[in-house]
């Protein structure tokens, strides 16, 4: 049987980029969870008799929130859940199931690129039914309802097995378990020359693929130990774990350091690659160079044909607006529709499900193309491997020839994180303040706090990052990050384009530094944060 269960709203369940992200010990609170899944179902019309697409990441309290999904599901009506054996589905392979079983659509359960265990975070997101992040005016209604709830509905029902594959019932309502993998990797093996993968791994190609514990393990075992063959040992910490084995499931260079060392090392493989805590980021190392995420868009897009699925071309490239120009100069010598978005992939919902673009990126090492509606950190690295197995050269030369060709837009990534909320506002405003004094100073041509008028469906989107333009390719951005759970995260994204291919084995840091220090003196960084330094730098 079904339950009414009456409840009190909590404050604060505003969904942010990537849905409701905040402590496990706040989501432990009674009614917390369920709250929030019946604010979802309390917003969307049209589902009764329908399938749910419920899976997470295998962080700390997953089982649990996923067994009360399912009786709430039921007790709303929905017809059929399915679900991730062990609860486990990567957000990219989720983002497949909803679209390949037409369901109506999903509940992911991941805090992303953030700490898991008991002390971590934890999230929940809702997929629409192409597959993507709930657009705004149903993460609006969700926070609406949040606010003002009184019950949720429950169904009176014994956990699920979610360790065994197969079909049950819970009040009438079908759930099956599924295997998380299987559909994912039939996809890839329809985009990707994995013949010619395993040609590359044949001839004696070296790679390291760090899942860091989270879900892309049994997903890059599957593909890339099992199907193309790589050698045993090729992926490593592939297991997830609730609490990541205790690190930070965040590609970047803090948090996978051992990787990039190893890549800079004499004992470097030919790629190194990771994914982040969902499986929807990812990190590409040469021996003896990192890619910038911005730059592997840029590099995806202009190689893209080498691989089956893209072999027809692209029709457009979507990036967010703090991630660099690069991939621009790709649209635009291929002739094709280039589109500027703000942060959050779903804004590139739209673009896709109109056929306007094929590939996205963003800065953070989220890319991602049309054959889901989220990024996707493995098809990353396939694609690349796909690249690699065909130009049979290193990654640090098609990094260079690709330079060579397009000129380098030196880019970097600066993140105060968990700085004091009132200080990284107070540094917000003070820019918007000066505005109108800001260009003419510094060679600033112009100020703005970016905008974005959706082309697809007429929405319009504001107060997306401070932009402060110097011309000829060069800017400084500063935007408060939404994925955090306590404090603010500050993040200032630097850029300048160099065109000279003299000029292009420069570090990044030091390509920047005068930019750097001009950021820092007009935003008064260290006054507004205290930090000196920033906490990460990509």
């Amino acid at each position: 049987m079904s339950k009414v269960v009456p409840t009190t709203a909590f404050e604060g369940q505003k969904p942010g980029t990537s849905g409701l992200r905040k402590k496990v010990t706040v989501f432990q609170q009674p009614n917390y969870a369920e709250n929030f899944i019946q604010s979802i179902f309390d917003s969307l019309e049209g589902f009764a008799g329908q399938t749910l697409v419920i899976g997470g990441d295998g962080r700390f309290y997953n089982s649990q929130v996923i067994q009360t999904a399912i009786r709430i599901a039921a007790a709303n009506g929905f017809g059929r859940v399915l679900v991730g054996r062990g609860g486990l589905l990567s957000t990219p392979a989720a983002s497949n199931v909803i679209r390949q079983y037409k369901a109506f659509g999903g509940i992911i359960l991941s805090a992303s690129h953030n700490p898991g265990g008991p002390d971590g975070d934890f999230g929940i997101k809702y997929n629409i039914s192409n597959g993507g992040p709930a657009p705004e005016k149903i993460t609006n209604a969700i926070f609406e309802h949040s606010k003002k709830i009184t019950q949720y509905r429950i169904a009176e029902a014994a956990d699920i097995d979610l360790n065994t594959l197969g079909k049950s019932t819970v009040e009438g309502m079908a759930v099956e378990v599924i295997d998380p993998v299987a559909d994912y990797a039939k996809l890839m093996q329809r985009l990707f020359d994995f013949d010619a993968i395993r040609a590359l791994f044949q001839s004696g190609f070296r790679m390291r693929f760090d899942a860091m514990h989270a879900i892309t393990g049994p997903y890059a075992h599957e593909i890339l130990e099992g199907i193309l063959g790589a050698p045993a040992g090729t992926v490593v910490n592939g297991t997830p774990l609730p609490d990541f084995g205790g690190h930070h499931p965040d590609p970047n260079l803090v948090h996978a350091k051992e990787l990039y060392d190893l890549m800079m090392s004499p004992q470097a493989p030919d790629l190194g690659a990771a994914s982040d805590g969902d499986g929807d980021r990812n990190l590409i190392i040469g021996r003896n160079i990192f890619v910038n995420p911005s730059d592997s868009l840029a590099l995806l897009a202009a190689n893209a044909h080498l691989a089956p699925g893209y072999a027809k071309g692209l029709v457009g490239i979507a990036r967010s607006m703090p991630t660099s120009a690069a991939a621009d100069r790709v649209a635009q010598r291929l002739g094709i529709g280039c589109y500027e978005t703000p942060t959050g992939w779903k804004f590139f919902g739209n673009l896709l499900d109109a056929d306007k673009a094929t590939i996205c990126g963003e800065e953070s090492a989220g890319t991602g193309s049309n054959h889901v509606r989220e990024k996707d950190g493995l098809w990353a690295v396939l694609l690349w491997l796909n690249i690699l197995a065909v130009r049979r050269e290193s990654v640090e030369t098609i990094v260079k020839a690709h330079w060579a060709s397009y000129g380098r837009n030196y880019y970097s990534r600066h993140d105060y994180e968990e700085v004091d909320a009132d200080g990284a506002n107070l540094l917000m405003k003070g820019l918007r303040d000066r505005f109108a004094t800001l260009p003419g100073s510094h060679g600033i041509v112009a100020v703005d706090d970016f905008a974005y008028d959706d082309p697809i469906d007429g929405s319009r989107t504001e107060g997306q990052g401070i932009r402060l333009m110097f011309g000829e390719g060069t800017r400084i951005v500063f935007r408060l990050s939404g994925t955090g759970t306590s404090g603010a995260t500050l993040r200032v994204y630097i850029e300048r384009y160099e065109a000279d291919p003299a000029k292009h084995d420069l570090d990044p840091q030091v390509a920047l530094a005068d930019l750097i220090a001009l950021a820092d003196s007009i935003a008064g960084i260290k006054q507004h944060t205290g930090r000196v330094t920033p906490d990460v730098i990509t």
